[in-house]
């Protein structure tokens, strides 16, 4: 891979500046004396990466689509995150004080203001997926004020709005990030003692644990398969998501949405086809699952020897809760292993692609190279 002339800084800087500015417009929509509003805006616009909005740009990019049919989803994805992140600080999941370098919403605000304040981003989320043209932006923030502008230019057809509502809504929900979120809290001393039974937490692994022999697995083994699945449910799928979202805005579709956007892709998409669609579509799934665990095992990974001033967050939280984490299986080196291994399969689902999305997709390339070398 070649991306030493790829300058991958500007490139998030570039869309992490627009991301917030859209962010910021959207919750100019709202009176910002209101204290739900308030607390919204301290975690919504408290930075951080924006990771999966830009990956949901760079992935509508790579197939040579306009990222601006992206946006909506984009924003949407990210409000999701944070409400999700808000509520993850919470005294009954995590009790952290500090996210991204500030405090956390329940500490800033009161506990209820949290809880509610996540509650509406990800509530919102979904407006603005479903009806972007109706997310507008006052002019001036005169109350009684009736000039507004459509704070997104362009975004897809209704179809596939739809299909992105549908992606998202199952990637954050009950088969999706809660209930990794739940298999995290039920995690919690594993190190030490038996998984919980379940007859249905489809813990087969797709890349066999190193304690794996024959047809015996260990206890190690299963709590490496638990720990997989937790991550690809907790983090894994709005990862996935947002690839998959940037590809599916700007028409590249799996073979079940082919008939209900052929219309779209045609008349919004350009040059894009459905040529390759399909085969597109997965090759960007694999590298997003890859990703998506990666970006786990490097986070186990910050929180033993990460710097808390450089990540905005308190380090040894895992240990401190008796948490069950890759480096507590592994050992950090062996961590540090799988996190490459599983970057070099990202990228090699890329250079699976056609030869002419290859420049296209250094952006995406590079990023799986930041999830394994980033310090915070």
């Amino acid at each position: 891979m070649n991306t030493q002339n790829f300058n991958l800084s500007k490139y998030l800087k570039d869309k992490e500046n627009i991301i917030e500015a859209y962010l910021n417009n959207i919750l100019l929509h709202f009176d910002q004396q209101r204290e739900l509003v308030k607390a919204m805006r301290h975690s919504l616009m408290a930075g951080g990466k924006r990771l999966r909005p830009i990956l949901a740009i760079a992935a509508a990019e790579a197939v040579g689509g306009n990222f601006r049919l992206a946006l909506p989803v984009a924003c949407a994805i990210e409000m999701i995150h944070t409400y999700s992140l808000i509520h993850d600080d919470l005294p009954a999941i995590d009790n952290d004080d500090l996210r991204r370098g500030v405090p956390t919403c329940h500490k800033a605000f009161s506990e209820a203001t949290a809880i509610l304040a996540g509650d509406a981003l990800l509530t919102h989320a979904f407006k603005i997926v479903s009806k972007p043209e109706q997310i507008k932006l006052k002019l001036n923030q005169d109350k009684f004020a009736k000039s507004e502008q459509p704070i997104f230019e362009i975004f897809p057809d209704k179809l596939v709005l739809l299909d992105l509502v549908n992606l998202i809504s199952d990637a954050a929900g009950v088969d999706g990030m809660v209930e990794g979120q739940m298999m995290d809290m039920a995690g919690v001393s594993f190190i030490n003692n038996a998984l919980p039974y379940s007859n249905n937490l489809n813990l087969q692994s797709e890349v066999d644990s190193p304690f794996q022999s024959g047809s015996f697995k260990s206890d190690i083994s299963l709590k490496m398969d638990y720990l997989k699945r937790l991550h690809h449910l907790k983090t894994g799928r709005m990862i996935i998501a947002s690839v998959q979202a940037g590809a599916i805005s700007v028409g590249v579709m799996p073979n079940y949405n082919l008939n209900a956007t052929e219309q779209f892709v045609i008349e919004q998409c350009g040059n894009i086809t459905n040529k390759f669609g399909a085969e597109t579509f997965n090759l960007l799934t694999l590298y997003a699952e890859n990703i998506g665990l990666a970006f786990q095992v490097t986070d186990d990974i910050l929180n033993v020897e990460g710097d808390p001033s450089i990540m905005g967050k308190a380090a040894g939280s895992d240990k401190l809760n008796d948490k069950l984490t890759f480096p507590t299986l592994l050992g950090l080196e062996e961590s540090k292993k799988f996190a490459a291994k599983l970057v070099d399969g990202a990228i090699e689902s890329l250079n699976m692609l056609p030869l002419d999305f290859q420049e296209r997709t250094l952006p995406l390339k590079a990023i799986a190279q930041y999830i394994l070398n980033r310090n915070k």
